[in-house]
Formats: structure tokens, sequence, C-alpha cells
């Protein structure tokens, strides 16, 4: 008997599109969590909030919890599904980028830890280039969540240009925050840590650019990781004054 006489298609097709719809709807739930975690995260350590930074301490548990049902899901489905091409690829592609997003929340908890040692501090100094470079990987990360459920490949190489602005920030930051243990040793303590949050919002841009080239595998089967294409077009372009 064909496959396509059999009266049973329609209701397996109807069962297979649900699972994938539950995998997608808990990949959304997570990015929204993420994206929520980095920015309460920036706000706790610019506004001196030490209850908005333990409660995104706490929170962090939802992303781990959110991030092992999605690999749970992905798994059950490829084995009692056996997919092929494009669906197989969604659920491979859904599940890195859940990872990705788990150690987006883990490099946010650590912001939030260490808003709770500075703000035991005097501020060393105005926090004008850790809000933006925060805003930036926020964007990022919005826009590569949705282009990954869109299979918009344009704008995910758009979120990898975005990915050399937010290096050269931290590259900047760095040589500042360097150039005030020199002159003050007595900041020191307080510019490793502010280094230290900056390090982690440029990983949160990496991570949100892994999701963008896992965009453009999922709509062209092709991994871009380290080509000349990302390379070339990350420099590209840049955004930042």
């Amino acid at each position: 008997m064909l496959p396509s006489s059999n009266p049973d298609l329609p209701i397996l097709k109807r069962f297979f599109d649900a699972e994938l719809e539950t995998f997608r709807s808990h990949l959304i739930l997570m990015g929204e969590t993420a994206v929520s975690q980095v920015k309460d995260a920036t706000r706790a350590l610019i506004e001196g909030d030490l209850g908005l930074a333990e409660r995104v301490i706490t929170r962090d548990d939802e992303l781990d919890q959110l991030e092992v049902k999605i690999d749970d899901e992905g798994i059950r489905f490829i084995n009692l599904r056996s997919p092929i091409a494009s669906d197989l690829r969604l659920v491979i592609v859904g599940m890195k980028a859940g990872h990705d997003l788990e150690r987006v929340g883990d490099e946010a908890t650590g912001i939030a830890k260490r808003a709770i040692k500075l703000a035991a501090e005097p501020q060393l100094k105005p926090y004008i280039d850790l809000p933006r470079m925060a805003e930036i990987a926020v964007e990022m990360l919005r826009d590569s969540l949705q282009c990954f459920l869109n299979g918009d490949e344009e704008k995910a190489l758009a979120v990898c240009r975005r990915d050399a602005d937010v290096d050269r920030i931290n590259k900047q930051l760095y040589r500042e925050l360097s150039s005030y243990i020199v002159e003050d040793p007595r900041t020191t303590t307080r510019a490793i840590e502010l280094m230290f949050v900056s390090k982690s919002i440029e990983r949160i841009a990496d991570h949100a650019t892994n999701i963008a080239e896992e965009t453009i595998y999922l709509a062209k089967g092709k991994d871009v990781r380290h080509t000349e294409q990302v390379k070339k077009n990350a420099g590209a372009n840049p955004t930042t004054p």
C-alpha cells in the first residue's frame, strides 16, 4: 500500500506537528526567560538592586529545567518519529539553541552575583558602556530567536555582524578599566569585577551569534560556523558610535 493511501497518516501528521509545536513553545519560553534574566541582571547592577539580583540568581533553575525538558522532548521526538530533512534539523538546532540559552542564563547569574559584590563598594565609574553592551546583546538574543523561529537567514547574518560591536566595546572597556588599576591599585577589585561583567555580556552576544549561525544551518542545511561568509559579515556595518 502506498503511504499516501494510509488513512492514519493525517492523524499521525497532526500528532507529529503538535509535538513539534510543543517543542517550539518551550524554546520560546526559554528564550523569553533568558532575555528577562539578562535585562534584570544588568538593571540590578546599574541600580544596585540587591533584591532583583537575588531573584535573577534564584530564577536560573527555570532555565536549567527548560533545557532538560527541551533535550528530553527532542531526543524522544527523534527516537519515536525518525524525522528527516528540515524537521530533523529543527530539532537538532533547537536543542543546540537550548544549550546556548542555558549558558546565557549562567552568564546573567554571574552578572547578578557581581552586582551584589559591587553594590557594597563605591561605584568606580559611570555605567555607560556596560548598559550599551547589554542592550546590543539583548537585541541580538531577541533577533536570533526570532530569525530561528521564522527561518530568516538575512536577519541571522545581521545578528552575526553585531557581534563585532560587542567585542569592540568589551576591548575598549578592558583597556579603560586596566588604566584605573594602573593609576590607583585600590580600584583593582572593582575594576576586575567589572571586567568579568563585560566578559559575561560579550559571551551572551556570542551565544546569540551561535543561535543565528544555527538558524542559517536550519534554513540552508549548511554549517557556516568559522566560514569566510560569517567572518566577512561579522566585520561589516558596525553600529557602535
